[in-house]
């Protein structure tokens, strides 16, 4: 654990749900991103574990937290019940604005594949709690009707390579009402695998979150 960064790995109970997750808290954060896995992942991600950390060195606390529990991952229905997974991330939400170590952080939501649909759904339905927003790779498509609901400014991370899934994003850019940005890291696939790729998806995201979740959003224009 690095100085100045507290960190708390436990089973975390957010209504009728309790889901296992680590939340790190670096001295004198004022926001939090709260990350939704994509299918077949979960808090341990090393692809959002690296993103995870270049927030935490920027001062930010994230909070990695599986959305299904060990029993339910396994279950190809559940993994892709985005509104299953939604209303998971809605319960940890509500707590965060409830919780004494976090209440007074704004809320960022970090989500990847179909846990970035995850994020949309969630934002739309707690709009006064939700400050901005980074998809990696993902399907804003499985958000349906709760895309053009989004307001929190949203950033579309997806691999140049990527085809299927740039041209599903390129589509939500048109349905999204709220400020949004689409970003194509050159030569990357699904997973970023290619040297440099993810790194620079943890600079866009530290950027993103730094500009509109606790800095200056004047600059901001929407479509």
């Amino acid at each position: 654990m690095e100085v100045g960064i507290s960190v708390v790995t436990k089973t975390f109970e957010f209504g009728t749900s309790q889901l296992p997750g680590m939340l790190s808290i670096p001295r004198d954060a004022e926001g939090v991103v709260l990350f939704a896995h994509g299918s077949g992942s979960n808090r341990l991600s090393p692809r959002n574990r690296s993103v995870s950390d270049t927030l935490l060195q920027f001062g930010f606390a994230t909070f990695l937290l599986d959305l299904l529990h060990e029993q339910e991952a396994g279950d190809q229905q559940k993994v892709f019940d985005i509104e299953l997974l939604a209303d998971r991330l809605i319960e940890a939400i509500d707590w965060i604005t409830t919780s004494v170590i976090t209440r007074n952080m704004k809320i960022g939501l970090f989500g990847a594949s179909t846990g970035a649909a995850a994020t949309l759904v969630a934002a739309a339905l707690r709009i006064q709690s939700v400050g901005a927003i980074v998809s990696r790779g993902g399907r804003p498509d499985l958000a349906g009707s709760y895309l053009q609901n989004v307001e929190a400014p949203t950033l579309l991370i997806v691999g140049e390579q990527d085809e299927p899934v740039l041209q599903i994003n390129k589509k939500a850019l048109d349905i999204m009402h709220c400020p949004k940005r689409l970003v194509t890291i050159a030569g990357a696939t699904h997973l970023f695998p290619k040297a440099g790729a993810l790194e620079e998806v943890a600079q866009l995201t530290k950027e993103w979150f730094r500009t509109q979740l606790v800095g200056d959003s004047t600059r901001l224009v929407r479509k």
